[in-house]
């Protein structure tokens, strides 16, 4: 998938939903803006003189764009909002020629700063756009990063599901092994077998595949860089497969083969519960992975969307915690769980 501002929408949107780099972007951007509902806007003919492009550009960029422009602030204003925008400029004391006359227009184009950053990654022809998309693109890296501690490998550990959806899950790993161990009559080899099968039934991906995308070192646990919704149906997939195979083993009366094991998978993953949760999770991955991570999922490709400013605030944001700071935070509850 393309990371090409001009021509990724998801690219695009990822950085737009990020409130830290937005707001890492105003500070050195340098444009001007007039106060105005809690914020700050610019006009038309700002963005035209910033971008050193005529205002018919502008007008013809933004109709082009108008659904995810507006997504992101740009509003034309009319009646009581209008204004109310007159007041603010007037009070602002901005030289009313550079933007034309506007005391009796009946209505006006306005662009918040994210509607501002966004026009900037639709402009291919202006290369004051272009310095400042790599500008936009450097902020966004080095902000996730920053907030993350200085590495995204474990971000999904900052989650704070994460804790619970581990231990959760380790209980029901050692029930899935435990049913290999018990059911299935083939070698060692069998525990890595299934769980890329449970990998490859989830999110399409082998282990070192998933593995190699990441770029985790040898000392790296793969299950430590899950996020909690991918732990939870990796959870729900190994105990619904463990009871399907003692339940088969109970019915036959002995250990099951390759071909047996696999057809009892098979009949676990196929079952229409897990296809939409499939989906869910494989759309969860591979989009935050592409925003947070720098990493491209190619086998999931089509589930890749732009990640929500909820997940920011949740994987870099006040929500977010190092995991070192949740364990001991929960100290006092796991001694409680030890001591059961």
């Amino acid at each position: 998938m393309s990371r090409d501002l001009t021509t990724s929408a998801v690219a695009r949107q990822n950085i737009l939903n990020n409130p830290y780099a937005v707001g890492e972007v105003e500070k050195v951007a340098g444009i001007r803006g007039i106060p105005f509902e809690d914020t700050y806007v610019v006009l038309k003919e700002q963005v035209a003189g910033f971008f050193a492009v005529t205002t018919r550009t502008i007008e013809t960029v933004t109709a082009e764009n108008l659904n995810e422009l507006s997504k992101n602030g740009y509003a034309v204003i009319k009646g009581k909002r209008l204004k109310s925008f007159k007041e603010s400029l007037s009070e602002a004391d901005v030289p009313e020629e550079i933007f034309g006359n506007i005391k009796r227009t009946p209505q006006l184009a306005i662009f918040p700063f994210r509607a501002f950053l966004n026009l900037a990654m639709l402009l291919p022809g202006s290369d004051r756009a272009r310095l400042l998309r790599q500008v936009i693109l450097d902020v966004a890296i080095d902000t996730v990063n920053q907030r993350a501690g200085g590495s995204t490998k474990y971000i999904n550990q900052r989650d704070e599901d994460y804790l619970a959806a581990t231990f959760a899950g380790e209980g029901y790993r050692k029930e899935f092994t435990n049913a290999l161990k018990d059911c299935v009559d083939m070698s060692n080899f069998k525990y890595a077998v299934y769980t890329d099968r449970v990998y490859q039934a989830i999110f399409l991906e082998k282990s070192k595949e998933y593995r190699n995308i990441l770029k985790l070192e040898k000392q790296d646990k793969t299950r430590s860089t899950f996020y909690a919704e991918v732990l939870d149906l990796i959870a729900s997939l190994e105990h619904a497969v463990a009871e399907a195979l003692h339940d088969e083993r109970t019915l036959l009366g002995r250990k099951l083969s390759g071909t047996e094991t696999n057809a009892v998978f098979d009949s676990v993953v196929s079952l229409a519960v897990y296809k939409p949760l499939f989906e869910r999770a494989r759309a969860k991955m591979a989009s935050r992975d592409f925003a947070l991570r720098d990493a491209y999922h190619s086998k999931l490709e089509q589930y890749i969307s732009s990640v929500p400013r909820e997940d920011f605030e949740r994987f870099i944001g006040a929500q977010s915690k190092e995991l070192d700071k949740r364990l001991e935070d929960a100290k006092e509850i796991l001694k409680r769980l030890k001591d059961r």
